[in-house]
């Protein structure tokens, strides 16, 4: 598997962790319908989150939640639909970016809670 794989599996296992250290059940991992995908699907008190998880081991290109384009976010909003739908869920929605930073020193990680939402997308 290529490096850049690798981190980005050790940063959603990382964020992954963070959301149950935060208090959510983790639902699904890499919810997956036809050619797009959700990284975390979690749940905690009414409140059901897609967070797309941006892992870096450099900044030298920008921040991680630059990384998090129109066209994913759009994306995200239909498999929140679909992922609503199949599931008969009623529950509040969010979109949350999480980004991991992995130097050779450890890691931080940043939680942008409602990063983005379904309201002028233009689906």
């Amino acid at each position: 598997m290529a490096q850049h794989n690798d981190t980005g599996k050790t940063g959603e296992t990382l964020a992954q962790n963070y959301l149950k250290e935060q208090g959510f059940a983790i639902v699904e991992t890499n919810w997956r319908r036809g050619r797009y995908e959700v990284d975390i699907i979690a749940y905690k008190e009414g409140l059901i989150v897609f967070a797309e998880v941006k892992t870096r081991s450099s900044l030298e290109h920008g921040e991680p939640e630059e990384f998090v384009t129109l066209e994913k976010q759009r994306a995200y909003v239909r498999m929140a639909n679909k992922y609503v739908i199949e599931h008969d869920r009623e529950e509040e929605v969010r979109f949350d970016i999480i980004t991991v930073f992995i130097s050779a020193t450890g890691y931080q990680i940043g939680h942008i809670e409602g990063a983005f939402s379904a309201v002028g997308l233009y689906l």
